[in-house]
């Protein structure tokens, strides 16, 4: 594939214009005279071009970081950092490199920036599931049609040169980051580490021939509202430690790299039939506890054991948003009081991460670790939550999250397309 792909993208708009033996010929007017006066403005405009170009120094992440900031001025969406999108990007300090590869690209006209995407393959994820898929992500663009065709046609040809026959996204870069097209909860902000888009993204996706691959789902949970459990609910959570013997014990900054040992050996148990799963590496758990430091609450990080065994797992954190809109993707000037401000800044947490090792779901684990959410909702700020992603093949959460009285707020989409013959510069 080329280094740059050209796509034209004509304006039919020309009135008044013709053309005459290979030259451009203004439109004109009579006058009482009988003369003819030209109109200034009435020459062809030219094809305007979008340009995709693989992201290449400094100037061009700069600008592949900053478009969502222009695009989603004054819209729910929430600002991230802009150092720690830098770092997230990263090949040498992300740990997804380990075991992935990527390509960044930009779309412009007119040397005007109007689209990102990314092209990445998680070679983790093909090997564990015996597929070759690849994934776009990153995805950000103006509401124009032959922008967004034109990035997932380049994509599409950087993944079918590397084998690739799925093509699968958006996921930045992997499921349990951010991931999916919103579809449904425009009016609402997001939580930490959700996206947030306009409608018209999915208009175009779906206008682009991209197929529905699975959708997500976020709840919204009133934490401190008992009455909205169905009464089964204490019940269970009740039996599992007086008759199982489960407790629930909080992880501490000390012990949070040492209990994500632990946490990988509970998602690789419960969640490696979902779809989209990845199994962590220790690079992975070592990114992801010191990330963790950052947003770390004793109060909402849960482990359910058996004799000092771990049995089940629950990460909510509370969530930081309301602190990064106020740091508008900066740490300078003010941006780190807001940030050493953020207990008394936000009300509720996100539910990331509850689950229970298989040979252990008929303890009612599941049960106490959720009733001990309500009884964090009653000491702690933070009084309801968003739980998700959600996938909506995941029967089991979605009815547990049901029965605690949660209601879905938000939809993400993730999309796909088949990739078939080799891969074609334009």
């Amino acid at each position: 594939m080329g280094s740059c792909l050209l796509v034209s993208h004509h304006d039919n708009r020309l009135s008044g214009t013709l053309k005459r033996g290979g030259q451009e010929a203004t439109d004109s007017t009579g006058t009482q005279d009988g003369s003819r006066r030209h109109r200034p403005n009435s020459t062809v405009r030219r094809p305007v071009r979008v340009q995709i170009t693989p992201v290449r120094g400094l100037r061009d992440l700069k600008e592949f970081v900053s478009l969502p900031f222009r695009l989603h001025a004054d819209t729910p969406w929430v600002p991230p950092v802009r150092i720690e999108r830098y770092m997230f990007l990263s090949r040498r300090l992300n740990p997804y490199f380990g075991h992935g590869e990527a390509e960044y690209f930009l779309a412009r006209r007119d040397g005007q920036v109007v689209g990102r995407i990314t092209a990445q393959i998680d070679h983790a994820f093909n090997r564990f599931h015996q597929s070759r898929w690849g994934n776009f992500g990153f995805l950000e663009f103006e509401d124009d049609q032959e922008t967004l065709e034109s990035m997932l046609d380049s994509v599409a040809a950087w993944l079918r040169e590397r084998g690739c026959e799925r093509m699968v996204g958006p996921m930045d870069f992997q499921l349990n980051d951010e991931s999916g097209v919103m579809i449904d909860g425009f009016e609402r902000e997001p939580v930490i580490k959700q996206s947030w888009h306009p409608p018209y993204y999915q208009q175009r996706c779906e206008a682009a021939g991209l197929s529905k691959a699975m959708d997500l789902f976020a709840y919204f949970l009133d934490v401190h509202d008992r009455d909205k459990v169905l009464p089964v609910l204490p019940d269970i959570a009740d039996r599992a430690k007086t008759t199982y013997g489960i407790n629930i014990r909080k992880m501490t900054r000390r012990s949070l790299r040492r209990d994500f040992d632990e946490f990988a050996k509970v998602y690789n148990a419960a969640w490696s039939s979902n779809w989209g799963f990845v199994p962590y590496s220790k690079e992975d758990l070592d990114h992801l506890a010191q990330t963790y430091q950052l947003v770390f609450s004793r109060d909402w990080f849960m482990v359910a054991e058996i004799d000092g065994e771990t049995v089940a797992m629950a990460i909510s954190v509370p969530d930081i948003n309301p602190v990064l809109k106020r740091m508008n993707g900066r740490v300078l000037p003010l941006g780190w009081w807001h940030y050493l401000n953020r207990n008394r800044l936000t009300d509720h947490v996100r539910v990331g991460f509850l689950g229970v090792i298989p040979e252990h779901q008929h303890t009612g684990a599941a049960a106490a670790l959720y009733m001990e959410h309500y009884d964090m909702a009653e000491k702690t700020p933070q009084k309801w939550g968003e739980a998700g992603f959600i996938l909506e093949s995941n029967k089991s959460m979605n009815r547990g999250l049901e029965a605690m009285g949660g209601r879905i707020v938000k939809r993400y989409r993730v999309y796909e397309r088949l990739l078939e013959g080799p891969a074609t510069d334009r």
